[in-house]
């Protein structure tokens, strides 16, 4: 039962990360827009935000879910030694997960797949939805009490 508990909060996790991410990745690129002087009314806004989180969620979701993964799995090996910072070290390891993913894959493809990472910000703020998603995972995940 316990593992069942683990696997639903680890996708719960993933899908919660990727919706965050899709629409820090919309707003980052509709900023950029905006400063080039198009208008982006709210209507625009609103529809391109529906439509990443159709259409580039599921493929962000991959990403998050291979950083998860890993990520996780480190956290959940350290929490058995320090089980009183479980929320701490899931919370930690979300967010370092998604960054260190997003560092890597724009180190080894040649162009920037996902424009908010053109920005230090950008990272941050994908970063912090991985934080959630790890704080997620980790009450979700909690064992209960006898």
């Amino acid at each position: 039962m316990m593992r069942l508990r683990n696997l639903v909060a680890w996708l719960a996790a993933v899908a919660v990360t990727a919706a965050a991410g899709s629409v820090i990745q919309t707003q980052f690129n509709l900023a950029t827009i905006r400063e080039l002087g198009a208008p982006i009314p709210w209507n625009l806004r609103l529809d391109t935000t529906l439509h990443d989180l159709v259409h580039f969620a599921p493929t962000y979701a991959l990403l998050v879910s291979a950083a998860f993964l890993i990520a996780l799995a480190v956290s959940g090996l350290l929490a058995r030694r320090w089980p009183a910072a479980r929320t701490v070290l899931h919370t930690i390891a979300g967010g370092a997960g998604i960054a260190t993913a997003l560092l890597v894959m724009n180190s080894m493809l040649p162009a920037t797949v996902i424009g908010a990472t053109r920005f230090g910000t950008g990272i941050l703020a994908l970063a912090l939805a991985g934080a959630l998603g790890g704080l997620l995972y980790a009450r979700w995940s909690q064992p209960r009490a006898p």
